[in-house]
């Protein structure tokens, strides 16, 4: 990055030990309780592209060691270098190999198989797939979701996600403990899809 383009980047957390904490617990309890939205903690500025939701989840969790793929509507926006700056972690090609990955708002997401999805050993070694979608609704409940954390069942209404969304999904959570934990941002909120969640058909 040129010395010259750091102006027109926006600054990260206000605080970054406090930020990244926020961010890190949120997420934390979207994956223990999956299928309840929980509000983004965004004290941070942020990029003109990307729901606010996601750009602040992985500036919080992003660092040196870790690995990104990002979506055509975002690769070539100002996120990508926003991120790269604040967080140093590194920007990937190859979806395949990549720790997290950020899909915008319509763009195609990857199939679920051929991203890293551990193995039976090392499960953990996997990717995790921030989505971003229109909204969220749990009064109509489009979805029926099981599994642990979840008291019973729950609902959900996704707007915004390809059809075959659940097929992709089905096949994922399929093949526990491999595979990959989705992260679903509207613009102010996330839900957490782990792997062992089970979306019943509708």
């Amino acid at each position: 990055m040129k010395a010259k383009d750091l102006h027109h980047l926006s600054a990260g957390f206000s605080h970054e030990s406090f930020g990244s904490q926020a961010v890190f617990r949120t997420v934390l309890r979207a994956l223990s309780y999956p299928g309840r939205p929980l509000e983004m903690p965004k004290e941070c500025a942020l990029p003109l592209q990307g729901h606010g939701a996601a750009a602040a989840l992985l500036l919080g969790l992003l660092d040196s060691d870790t690995s990104l793929w990002m979506s055509a509507a975002l690769v070539q926006s100002d996120a990508a270098p926003w991120l790269r700056f604040h967080t140093g972690c590194h920007m990937v090609e190859d979806k395949n190999i990549a720790q997290f990955l950020w899909i915008a708002n319509g763009d195609t997401i990857p199939k679920f198989s051929q991203l890293l999805i551990g193995s039976d050993v090392s499960p953990d070694h996997s990717a995790t797939c921030i989505i971003e979608i229109q909204e969220f609704d749990t009064a109509t409940g489009a979805w029926t979701l099981q599994g642990p954390g979840i008291l019973g069942q729950c609902t959900l209404n996704v707007l915004g996600l390809p059809s075959d969304f659940q097929s992709q999904w089905a096949l994922n959570h399929a093949a526990f403990p491999k595979g990959v934990d989705v992260i679903l941002a509207s613009p102010t909120h996330i839900v957490g899809l782990p792997r062992t969640t089970h979306i019943l058909q509708k």
